[in-house]
């Protein structure tokens, strides 16, 4: 007789009903996610869970390497499943999301990208962010699974601390929308000069690109030092353009 060959039906979860590619590439994820949702924001309030909310799109390529080593992983998503809801948001179709949350990642973190992963107390502040975070300890990036334990514990024994950051940071958030919005301060060259100076302190010499791994095509940092040398000859912002383009090609 020939064997019963057949694998088992894979999991399906909420995004299978969504339209978005980026959702639908993870609607067979073993997480049990939810669109951005009133039932999903309704849950968190009635199970006292606190939200992770991860945001990306689909030609984002460190969302897919976290998808695969993490969202796919079997024993992550029993984790996550257990401790938290879990929304998945496709930053092309809320960009309004994405730019709200961005805010705490670059206050929580001083950097931002995608893909964005942001811990929110049920009322939506957000109390703890980063990016791509890794399978297992990478240099001085935790594993998603040590973020993952350590969080679910920090919400069930200090959740007075997690309650008084995610107000500060949601009060810092509300300042910069506001001062988005007020009358801009007039331009003055030398802003360029000390953004310039900023990039040439975190420069990586050796690999080009700003800032440690992961990394994230800078374009509009690149733009802005082609034009500073246009401008003011400065070989040091050429050469730095210059070598991370040649990394990138490589």
């Amino acid at each position: 007789m020939t064997p019963n060959t057949k694998s088992k039906p894979a999991f399906t979860n909420r995004l299978i009903e969504e339209t978005s590619p980026y959702l639908l590439q993870h609607a067979h994820n073993p997480v049990d996610w939810y669109p951005w949702s009133d039932e999903a924001l309704e849950r968190a309030k009635q199970e006292d869970k606190p939200i992770f909310l991860s945001i990306g799109y689909a030609a984002c390529h460190w969302c897919h390497v976290m998808a695969h080593e993490s969202f796919e992983d079997e024993a992550t998503a029993e984790i996550m499943n257990e401790h938290f809801i879990n929304v998945k948001v496709d930053r092309e179709e809320r960009p309004d999301l994405d730019d709200i949350y961005m805010r705490s990642v670059q206050i929580l973190r001083n950097q931002g990208g995608w893909p964005m992963s942001v811990f929110l107390t049920p009322d939506l502040k957000p109390f703890y962010a980063g990016t791509y975070f890794p399978p297992r300890t990478y240099q001085n990036m935790p594993s998603f699974q040590h973020v993952l334990q350590s969080i679910a514990k920090a919400w069930r024994d200090r959740r007075d601390e997690i309650v008084d950051n995610a107000d500060k940071v949601t009060e810092v958030i509300r300042e910069s929308m506001n001062q988005q919005t007020a009358e801009p301060a007039p331009f003055e060259p030398s802003m360029l000069d000390n953004a310039v100076e900023t990039f040439k302190r975190n420069y990586d010499a050796t690999h080009g690109g700003f800032g440690s791994a992961p990394k994230f095509p800078p374009s509009a940092t690149l733009q802005l030092l082609l034009r500073q040398y246009d401008r003011t000859g400065d070989h040091e912002a050429l050469n730095m353009a210059v070598q991370t383009l040649r990394a990138m090609a490589f």
